[in-house]
């Protein structure tokens, strides 16, 4: 796995540098050597944010812990990131490497539950400028907003991200 490591507003040291590898490396069983990991530290006042997002073949997984030390950020984040490979294991193991979840590695596992859609919701979806779907997603209070964009006349989505800014996701061809 190529693993990229950035850092705000702080710097990293070659040690945690070893470690970030060391930590993500046991993810090398589930993932071909062409996966790809982005990690970012975030120094903030006197707390420490590591990001951690993982590409292979189409697939995205990704978490992000905060902690007073960025080695218990990093714990965390890996913890919760193979508890989401686990979970769904059964739904990933056909995208992922055959050879990924031997039979003594799935016995430590858990079956996860089927997913199950409870509701369908329809509604037009009319072209709007970025600035009106957030303040469409506000008077709803609702932490995303699926809309047609003005400019580009593709459907995106914009949502409150956890540090209260908004984002918004694009489609983009494979």
């Amino acid at each position: 796995m190529k693993i990229n490591i950035t850092a705000r507003n702080t710097g990293i040291k070659d040690s945690f540098r070893a470690r970030v590898e060391k930590k993500l490396s046991k993810f090398d069983r589930f993932f071909g050597d062409n996966a790809q990991s982005q990690v970012t530290v975030i120094h903030s006042g006197d707390h420490e944010t590591v990001e951690v997002t993982i590409k292979s073949e189409g697939l995205f997984f990704r978490a992000e812990r905060t902690a007073d030390e960025r080695e218990d950020a990093l714990e965390a984040v890996v913890d919760s990131l193979f508890r989401q490979i686990v979970k769904n294991k059964n739904k990933l193991t056909k995208r992922m490497k055959s050879a990924t979840f031997t039979p003594e590695f799935v016995e430590e596992m858990y079956e996860p539950d089927e997913y199950r859609v409870v509701k369908t919701k329809r509604f037009p979806v009319k072209p709007m400028e970025v600035e009106e779907a957030i303040l469409q997603m506000n008077m709803l209070d609702h932490q995303f907003f699926v809309f047609r964009n003005a400019e580009s006349g593709e459907i995106n989505v914009v949502y409150k991200r956890h540090d209260g800014n908004y984002a918004v996701i694009e489609p983009e061809e494979e």
